[in-house]
């Protein structure tokens, strides 16, 4: 028996087990080759024991919230990656203090705020991912960020054990955080709190529909991992990677949008390979013809 058979008998009591589970059926990419083990957790004392018990064995893990925000290999993640679906919540008596499991959805979360008259992520309604991850990469449109709200959020991680850590404590800058800087290696996010503000219902939503529909003007529809990269101070990415010639690039079924540029796009039945031979085009031209060099977003993850 290897040493993932006996991790696999450790953890089913947690969740599903799905060996060799190809991981483009859970990207919004649709790209990405096998997970050796895919384990599904639906509470977050599930996706604690899980970590706790994948560090234990000595294997590499990989938490995956709705598959936006990455681009997984061809040959996909060894080790195991845990599919998050913890999304159970709580509010405090007066409603506004809300603590939600990391694999809630952001957008619906967000409309469901709004929904109930509490103020602070109508910005928020259409963007792809879950808690977890709004709080690694601080996602922001439309001049809010999740730290503008954020309070605090409970971690498990391997020194300290399940604990709740200051939102001050998480180094949140734009579109980044503690988590994308490798600073907090081996802490998976566990649940979130966040601080909101009565207000008219009616009016939430109002606003949300506007953004909504800035969002559908703007950006292409289908399979995407959202914006590739950061807006540099000096342009934003998009007009760069227009300015070099690349809108509506294309190789194999990738592309880059011919409705927005700073979206990779997949066609059909793109390989990631295809999509990384865009991404790197883009960096490579504007940096020769522009020196600027383009920062990511989405996160390259798996065995490249």
């Amino acid at each position: 028996m290897t040493v993932l058979d006996t991790l696999a008998a450790t953890l089913a009591p947690h969740g599903d087990i799905k060996p060799g589970e190809p991981l483009s059926r859970h990207t919004t990419f649709g790209v990405g080759g096998p997970a050796d083990l895919f384990v599904t957790v639906r509470d977050a004392a599930a996706l604690a024991a899980v970590t706790v018990a994948t560090h234990d064995a000595g294997v590499e893990q990989f938490v995956l919230g709705s598959g936006s925000n990455i681009l997984v290999a061809d040959a996909g993640i060894r080790g195991v990656v845990i599919d998050n679906r913890a999304r159970a919540e709580a509010a405090d008596s007066s409603g506004a203090l809300v603590r939600v499991e990391s694999g809630a959805s952001f957008a619906g979360f967000a409309r469901k705020m709004c929904r109930l008259g509490l103020d602070g992520l109508t910005w928020a309604v259409g963007i792809p991912g879950t808690l977890g991850g709004a709080v690694v990469y601080n996602a922001g449109a439309y001049g809010g960020c999740l730290g503008d709200v954020l309070t605090r959020v409970r971690l498990q991680d391997h020194d300290n054990g399940d604990h709740w850590i200051e939102a001050a404590d998480l180094g949140l800058v734009y579109r980044g955080s503690v988590f994308t800087r490798g600073q907090f290696a081996g802490k998976t996010v566990l649940e979130v709190e966040v601080r909101l503000q009565p207000a008219d219902p009616v009016a939430l939503l109002a606003r949300a529909a506007a953004n909504d529909g800035k969002r559908l003007g703007a950006q292409p529809r289908g399979r995407n991992a959202g914006s590739m990269f950061k807006n540099p101070p000096q342009s934003p990415a998009w007009k760069l990677i227009e300015a070099v010639g690349l809108r509506g690039a294309e190789r194999g079924d990738a592309a880059i949008s011919d409705k927005h540029c700073n979206f990779f796009v997949n066609y059909g039945n793109a390989r990631a390979a295809d999509v990384a031979w865009l991404v790197h085009e883009a960096e490579h031209r504007v940096q020769e013809q522009f020196g600027v060099r383009l920062e990511r977003e989405v996160a390259f993850v798996g065995e490249w």
